[in-house]
Parts: structure tokens; C-alpha cells; sequence
């Protein structure tokens, strides 16, 4: 009698080593780049302690306020025109039609007058927005 040698049969399975790898370096690239991505108008923002907004789950419409107290709208990719007090309440509102849960967020220059501030708030609230909340630095 003659010995036959076992046959093994190929493996079905997919190595996922090399897709761990993949994933993991999409993982690095997409955490440096994250703080790139923020885009706007440069503001220098006050310092205060705060605690985070909760509703971190959308994307805020942010406005804008530089020193000059020129307005900005992240809205539409063009987050460098500057925009008049009634377009943006009225850009404003239509985004709120849309969508009635998105948070609203200023930007205000630390050199903004407070009266300049209140009145885009007063505006924004006119506007539809349920809460406006402010953007501040932690001072550390």
C-alpha cells in the first residue's frame, strides 16, 4: 500500500494585517490634517472659562466679527466676504428654515465694541436662531 500525502486545501480567509496597516495610516493622516481644516476669518478671540457646548453632534453656523467689525459667514465656502448685518440674519434664517437644531455660534473680536456684538445677536435671534452662543479661548 502506498501512503498518500495529505492535501491541504487553500485558505479561504483575508489576511487583514495589511488593511489594519492601511486604516491605521489613514487614521494619523486624517488627525494631523483635522486642525487644518478649520477655516475662517482670524478673530482674537476673548479668554474666559467655559464650559463646551452640548450639542456637539452638527456642524454650527458660525459668525464672524473681526476688529473692524466687518461680518463673516462660514456659510457657502465663501468665508472671507465680508457681509452686511441684513444679509447675514437673512442667510441666516434660511439655513435655520432648513434646519431649526443648528447651533448658532459668533466669533467676536476681543476689540469688537460689546454694543456691535449684542446687536448681531439681537439680529441672529430675529433671525430664527433658537440660542446664539459665544466663542471664547481657554485662557491656559
Amino acid at each position: 500500500m502506498s501512503r498518500r500525502r495529505a492535501r491541504f486545501r487553500p485558505m479561504a480567509e483575508i489576511n487583514v494585517v495589511p488593511y489594519i496597516d492601511v486604516m491605521l495610516v489613514l487614521l494619523i493622516i486624517f488627525m494631523v490634517t483635522a486642525p487644518m481644516l478649520m477655516q475662517g476669518v482670524k478673530v482674537e478671540l476673548p479668554q474666559a472659562k467655559t464650559e463646551p457646548v452640548d450639542n456637539q453632534d452638527a456642524e454650527p453656523l458660525i459668525v464672524s466679527i473681526n476688529a473692524q467689525g466687518q461680518l463673516f459667514l462660514n456659510v457657502g465656502g465663501q468665508e472671507d466676504q465680508v457681509l452686511s448685518l441684513a444679509t447675514v440674519q437673512q442667510r441666516v434664517g434660511a439655513v435655520i428654515r432648513r434646519s431649526p437644531t443648528k447651533p448658532v455660534l459668533v466669533w467676536g473680536d476681543k476689540a469688537v465694541a460689546y454694543g456691535e456684538v449684542v446687536g448681531l445677536m439681537a439680529a441672529l435671534q430675529e433671525a430664527g436662531a433658537p440660542g446664539v452662543g459665544l466663542v471664547t479661548e481657554d485662557p491656559r
